[in-house]
């Protein structure tokens, strides 16, 4: 079991950034990949962006160039750094952990991007 709990949502003008943190209640490093996903009204949810055991990290087309993933094995957290922030970013942030063949999930934090 993982418990996930994100931090770090709010209210940004265009153009600002934003740091999600998302806090796992085992080690981190025993977790097969982490991951935030996002869902804007109306919509799928979508990978964000991932970050496996090795490191190896991958992003959305969308975010490329302008987020970053991130893990700090020592706290068991994954950050998102979201910079140049748009409105179309808006949405609510899931982190997602993959670990012993199972999928689990926050609670969501909401961005909200104005123009």
């Amino acid at each position: 079991q993982v418990q996930l709990v994100e931090s770090g949502g709010g209210l940004v003008q265009a153009g600002g950034s934003l740091r999600l943190s998302c806090a796992a209640s085992r080690s981190i490093f025993s977790i097969d990949y982490m991951a935030w996903y996002r869902q804007a009204p109306g919509k799928q949810r979508e990978l964000v962006a991932r970050i496996r055991r090795s490191e190896t990290t991958n992003y959305a087309d969308s975010v490329k160039g302008r987020f970053t993933i991130s893990r700090d094995n020592a706290k068991n957290t994954v950050y998102l750094q979201m910079d140049s922030l748009k409105p179309e970013d808006t949405a609510v942030y899931y982190c997602n952990a993959f670990y012993s063949l199972n999928d689990y999930w926050g609670q969501g934090t909401q961005v909200t991007v104005s123009s």
